[in-house]
């Protein structure tokens, strides 16, 4: 059964073109087993005081909950769990966002692999890194899915080290907000500059762009 969880962050976005129905869902009440920037937001804040040890998903999930509830419990809140206004004002009074964090990783690896693709593109490959923390196959973080040895190839040419520019952090935003061009894909890889059979071989969800997006 999921649990209702309220939250309610102001959060300032630019939102890009043809994607105004994800910036207004990332203002809505989030609700447990969802994902947003908002809650990998809480769970970053959380993370900095040491109030989760869970990973950072951007998903609300019954560890979230459990370090809210301690943390409201400590600040002489109700320890109810749901992040609302009056917990998340206190949450930023009491913590700071860690300068080079999960969003920034995903901003990071969306710009390094695909900031010559289209806006979709670019959020596609957002979408793919969120796709992979839910399975089973890939590690249950986003930093850890993003620098898991062998996984992305601009990890390897230090591509990975550019600077994300404003395009990349929105489309990172929204692929955390629940869009997913890809259909559920785990893979993708570039026709022009791949030969591997293992990758041409699996079911193709949709081409993006340069990009061939696979399950």
């Amino acid at each position: 059964m999921v649990n209702k969880t309220a939250l309610f962050f102001s959060l300032c976005a630019c939102t890009a073109a043809g994607w105004g129905n994800a910036a207004k869902a990332s203002a809505s009440p989030a609700t447990q087993g969802t994902q947003s920037e908002q809650v990998l937001e809480l769970q970053e804040r959380l993370s900095s005081i040491g109030y989760l040890k869970a990973r950072l998903t951007g998903f609300y999930g019954s560890g979230t909950a459990e370090a809210v509830r301690r943390f409201q419990k400590d600040n002489r809140l109700s320890p109810d769990g749901e992040a609302d206004r009056e917990t998340v004002d206190k949450l930023k009074q009491k913590s700071v966002l860690p300068k080079n964090g999960a969003l920034e990783h995903l901003a990071k690896i969306i710009y390094a692999e695909a900031r010559g693709e289209s806006y979709t593109g670019q959020v596609a490959i957002g979408a793919v890194v969120l796709n992979r923390v839910q399975s089973p196959l890939f590690p249950d973080s986003i930093p850890e899915v993003i620098l898991q040895p062998r996984q992305f190839s601009a990890v390897e040419d230090g591509q990975f080290g550019l600077t994300p520019d404003k395009t990349a952090y929105q489309a990172a935003k929204d692929a955390l907000n629940g869009v997913d061009p890809t259909n559920g894909a785990l893979f993708y890889y570039n026709p022009k500059l791949t030969s591997s059979a293992w990758s041409m071989a699996r079911p193709k969800l949709k081409s993006i762009g340069n990009h061939i997006f696979t399950r």
